[in-house]
């Protein structure tokens, strides 16, 4: 591990050198020699520096940002990774939010690394993980004033999806899932 860690650094201080790489403002986050990338080094995931729709030119995003619901942002992600073999997928809450929560004391993503990016919530995919088991008392004043079975609990959950707000960082699991919204995929990096 120490070895590839050395490694790693040994090759980013010659990519810095010859220009090939931007620094970032975290340690963690890399831009890629093409520019059109940044490699999260720790997690070893690579993030497009443009939300879909928009393209690359190698100084800014350029174009309009695709609005989808969260089904076609995740078949978005499942053609695209038949299209070029890579495992595109949407990002988890954690995923995002690891970007909007550097240690730079800055809130919210990365302008820098991330130019032109929707200043909005995003998609992610993140289970709504429902464990209550109870039943419900019907006789309880508060399921009166807001009813809920066991199976409307449950049902809920298939109705709403989690999100992240890139520029605050905050994250919800109560977004209809017909929301349109932005769409950052994301990759596994070998490094």
């Amino acid at each position: 591990m120490m070895i590839r860690a050395t490694a790693l650094l040994t090759a980013y201080f010659f990519a810095s050198a010859s220009g090939a790489v931007e620094p970032a403002v975290s340690p963690n986050l890399l831009v890629s020699e093409d520019g059109a990338y940044v490699i999260d080094v720790k997690a070893k995931l690579a993030w497009p520096r443009c939300v879909e729709g928009m393209k690359w030119d190698g100084k800014t995003c350029k174009g309009q940002a695709l609005l989808l619901t969260q089904a076609e942002a995740i078949a978005l992600a499942a053609d695209r990774k038949a299209a070029d073999g890579m495992n595109w997928r949407l990002p988890r809450v954690t995923d995002l939010q690891k970007l909007t929560n550097q240690k730079t004391g800055q809130t919210g993503l990365d302008w820098k690394l991330f130019p032109g990016s929707p200043r909005e919530w995003h998609w992610a995919l993140t289970a709504n993980v429902n464990t209550r088991t109870e039943s419900v008392n019907q006789y309880n004043y508060g399921n009166i004033m807001k009813p809920q079975t066991n199976a409307s609990v449950n049902h809920m959950g298939f109705l709403h999806g989690w999100a992240v707000n890139l520029e605050t960082g905050e994250a919800r699991g109560d977004v209809t899932k017909r929301t349109l919204l932005p769409v950052r995929l994301v990759r596994p990096q070998n490094l």
